[in-house]
C-alpha cells in the first residue's frame, strides 16, 4: 500500500498497528478524490472511535490538505468528536417530565458513582455522559438511552443496577 511522508511519525497510543492499516487503506482510497475528507473522517473515527489531532494531522497530510481545512471540518460538525469515547453512550433527559420526576437525582448518582461529567468520558472509557432536552418518551419520564437501549421510569435507587450490566 502506499504511503506518504508522515507515516512513520504519526503515533498514537489509541491507535494500533491495524487500525493504522485501516486508516492508510481509507486514505489511500480517498486522496484523489475532491471534496473526500468528511467521508474519510467519518470512516476513520469509525476505525479509531474519535479524532485524535494527531489523526487529523495525518489525514490532512494523506489528502494534501491543509491541517487548518480538516481540522476545521472536524471541528465543525456535529458527528465528529476529538475527545474519546466510551463503549457505552448514556442520554439523559433533562426535558420539563424527566426534571419534574427526578431525572436530576438520577444524574447526579451517574455523576458521583463513575466520576464522569455531562459530555465527559469516564477514566476506563466504559461509558460517556449527555444530556439532552428530550428523548421523545415523555410517558415513561424519567427516561435515560444506554446506546439504543430506552430504560424508562428509572430512578436514582435503580439507574447503577441497570448501568453495571453494561460491560
Amino acid at each position: 500500500m502506499d504511503s506518504f511522508p508522515s507515516a512513520s511519525s504519526f503515533h498514537h497510543p489509541d491507535i494500533t498497528p491495524e487500525m493504522r492499516q485501516s486508516i492508510d487503506r481509507i486514505i489511500a482510497e480517498n486522496r484523489d478524490k475532491s471534496g473526500s475528507v468528511i467521508a474519510v473522517l467519518r470512516e476513520c473515527q469509525n476505525v479509531v472511535g474519535y479524532l485524535p489531532v494527531e489523526l487529523i494531522d495525518y489525514i490532512s497530510t494523506g489528502l494534501n490538505l491543509p491541517k487548518s481545512s480538516v481540522y476545521g471540518v472536524a471541528s465543525f460538525y456535529a458527528l465528529f468528536s476529538m475527545k474519546p469515547k466510551g463503549r457505552h453512550m448514556i442520554k439523559i433527559c433533562l426535558g420539563t417530565a424527566c426534571y419534574v420526576k427526578g431525572i436530576k437525582e438520577v444524574l447526579a448518582r451517574i455523576k458521583n458513582t463513575y466520576h464522569l461529567e455531562e459530555g465527559g468520558t469516564s477514566a476506563d472509557r466504559r461509558f460517556s455522559l449527555e444530556a439532552v432536552r428530550c428523548l421523545g418518551a415523555c410517558g415513561l419520564a424519567p427516561v435515560m438511552v444506554v446506546n439504543k437501549d430506552t430504560h424508562g421510569a428509572i430512578s436514582s435507587d435503580k439507574v447503577i443496577d441497570i448501568l453495571e450490566s453494561y460491560t
